[in-house]
C-alpha cells in the first residue's frame, strides 16, 4: 500500500498524494448525491416565501400569521435536531437520512392542503418535526469521511445548494405560481406539491445509495478504507484531554454554547433572507412586477454566491485559516443588509442582497470549518446538534420577530436592523470561542 504520511498542523492535517486521490474519489461518491437532497431539503423550506406572494391573500395572512407559520417549523424542528443526530449515530446515515426525506417529502407536499392560518399552522409544524435533523445529520456524516484540513471545501460545495437552491428554485417558483387555476388548484398549492414529491423519490433512493461509514464502503479498495481511517485517527489525537469530558459537560461548556449564540446570530440573517426576499424584492420594486420578475431577480444573488463560495472556501483551505475567514463573511453580511436599508434605487438594494447572500451561505460554510474542530470527536455529535439546534432557534425567531416588525412600521427594514446587530454580536462570540480554544490548546 502506498505509505500514508499525515503531519499534525495545528488542528489540521496534511494530506499526501495517496489520500488526496482517495479524497477525490470520495468527493466524487458522495458531495454531488448529498448536494441535490440538500438542494430538496431547502427547497422545501423556503418555497413558502414564494407561495406568500398569492397563498397570504388566499388565506388571510398578515405577515405576523406568515411568521409565525414559520417559526412553528423551526420549533419542531430545533427541538427534535439533538435527539434526531443521536439516532442518525444509533442507526446509521443510510436508513435516518432516508427517513427524514420520505417524510419531509410528504409534509411539505401536504401544506397545499391549508385552508387558513390554523391548518397552516399545523401542517407546518409537521414539516419541522420530519425534516429535523437533516442539516446537522449531514454535518455529522461528512466529519466521519473528510478529515478537518478538507472539511471547508467539502462543507461548501455542499452548501452551495443552498444558493442554488435560490437561483434555480426562484424563477421555477415564479413560474408554477402562473399555474394559478390549472384543474381549478392555486398556484401555491400547485408548488408544495410539485417541489414536495422529488424528495419522497430522493429518499428512497438514499437508502440504497449512501455508505454509513469508511470501513463499510465496498466501492473503495481495503487500502483506501485505511487512508481515510488513519487520517480520522490522527485527527481525533489532537484533540486535547481537556475537551473529552462527558457529552453534557461539553456541551454546557462555554466553547460549546458561545458558537452555538455565533450561529444563532448568522442564521437569524441566512433566515431572513430566505423567508422574506421575495416579498423584499416586491416591496421596493413598489409591487408592480410579476411573480416571475420577482423570482428571476431573486436569482441574481444566488448566481453571485455559487460564484463565490469555492473561492472563498479554497482561500480557507488553502491558508488553513478559518476564524477570520468567518468574521469577514459575518462582517459582509452586516454591509449587506445596510445597503438594503440605506439605499433607495432598487439596483443598489439589489446589490445589498447579493453581499447578504454570499456573506451568509459562505459564512455558513467555513462556520462549521472552524467549529468542527474544536469539539471532542467522542461527543461531536451531541455538540454539532446543539450548535445546529441554536441556528434554527434563529429561524424559529426571526420569521415572528420581522413579520411583526414588518406590520407595526409597513416596512422590512426594522427587521433588517435587527438581522445586523445579531451579526455584530456574533462576531464578538466567534473571537471570545477562539480565545478559549487557544488557552485550552
Amino acid at each position: 500500500m502506498t505509505d500514508v504520511r499525515l503531519q499534525a498542523a495545528g488542528d489540521f492535517i496534511t494530506e499526501d498524494v495517496a489520500h488526496s486521490r482517495v479524497m477525490t474519489k470520495v468527493f466524487r461518491r458522495l458531495i454531488g448525491f448529498l448536494f441535490v437532497a440538500y438542494f430538496f431539503s431547502y427547497l422545501d423550506r423556503i418555497n413558502i416565501g414564494f407561495a406568500a406572494l398569492s397563498m397570504n391573500k388566499d388565506l388571510a395572512l398578515t405577515a405576523t400569521m406568515f411568521g409565525f407559520a414559520n417559526t412553528l417549523f423551526y420549533l419542531t424542528y430545533m427541538l427534535f435536531e439533538v435527539p434526531s443526530n443521536l439516532l442518525l449515530e444509533r442507526f446509521g446515515a443510510r436508513i435516518w437520512l432516508a427517513r427524514i426525506m420520505v417524510t419531509w417529502g410528504l409534509a411539505s407536499t401536504a401544506t397545499m392542503f391549508a385552508t387558513g392560518p390554523y391548518s397552516l399552522y399545523f401542517v407546518r409544524a409537521l414539516v419541522g418535526l420530519a425534516e429535523a435533523g437533516f442539516v446537522p445529520g449531514v454535518i455529522l456524516y461528512l466529519s466521519y469521511w473528510f478529515p478537518a484540513a478538507q472539511r471547508a471545501r467539502a462543507m461548501a460545495l455542499l452548501m452551495m445548494a443552498m444558493p442554488a437552491t435560490f437561483m434555480l428554485g426562484s424563477p421555477v417558483s415564479g413560474l408554477i405560481l402562473q399555474l394559478h387555476g390549472a384543474f381549478g388548484i392555486a398556484g401555491w398549492r400547485w408548488l408544495f406539491l410539485l417541489e414536495g414529491l422529488p424528495s419522497i423519490i430522493l429518499g428512497i433512493v438514499t437508502y440504497f445509495y449512501l455508505t454509513d461509514r469508511p470501513s463499510d464502503a465496498r466501492w473503495l479498495t481495503a487500502e483506501e478504507r485505511q487512508v481515510i481511517q488513519h487520517a480520522l485517527d490522527s485527527e481525533g489525537r489532537t484533540v486535547p484531554a481537556a475537551r473529552s469530558g462527558s457529552m453534557w459537560q461539553e456541551l454546557l461548556g462555554a466553547r460549546v454554547l458561545l458558537l452555538s449564540l455565533g450561529y444563532f446570530c448568522l442564521v437569524t440573517s441566512l433566515n431572513t433572507y430566505a423567508t422574506w426576499t421575495p416579498q423584499i424584492i416586491r416591496e421596493f420594486l413598489a409591487g408592480s412586477h410579476s411573480f416571475t420578475t420577482i423570482g428571476l431577480l431573486g436569482a441574481i444573488p444566488s448566481l453571485f454566491t455559487l460564484m463565490a463560495m469555492p473561492l472563498i472556501s479554497f482561500s480557507s483551505d488553502r491558508l488553513q485559516e478559518r476564524l477570520w475567514h468567518t468574521v469577514a463573511l459575518f462582517a459582509l453580511t452586516a454591509l449587506g443588509w445596510l445597503a438594503v436599508v440605506t439605499f433607495a434605487d432598487a439596483s443598489w438594494r439589489l446589490a445589498g442582497l447579493v453581499l447578504v447572500s454570499i456573506g451568509a451561505f459562505s459564512g455558513m460554510a467555513i462556520f462549521w470549518a472552524f467549529a468542527t474542530p474544536l469539539l471532542s470527536v467522542r461527543n461531536r455529535a451531541g455538540s454539532i446538534g446543539l450548535i445546529s439546534s441554536a441556528g434554527i432557534l434563529g429561524s424559529a425567531v426571526s420569521p415572528t420577530v420581522v413579520g411583526l416588525l414588518r406590520d407595526l412600521s409597513a416596512s422590512f427594514n426594522t427587521g433588517i436592523w435587527y438581522a445586523i446587530a445579531l451579526l455584530m454580536i456574533g462576531v464578538v462570540t466567534l473571537l471570545a470561542a477562539a480565545g478559549i480554544a487557544r488557552r485550552a490548546g
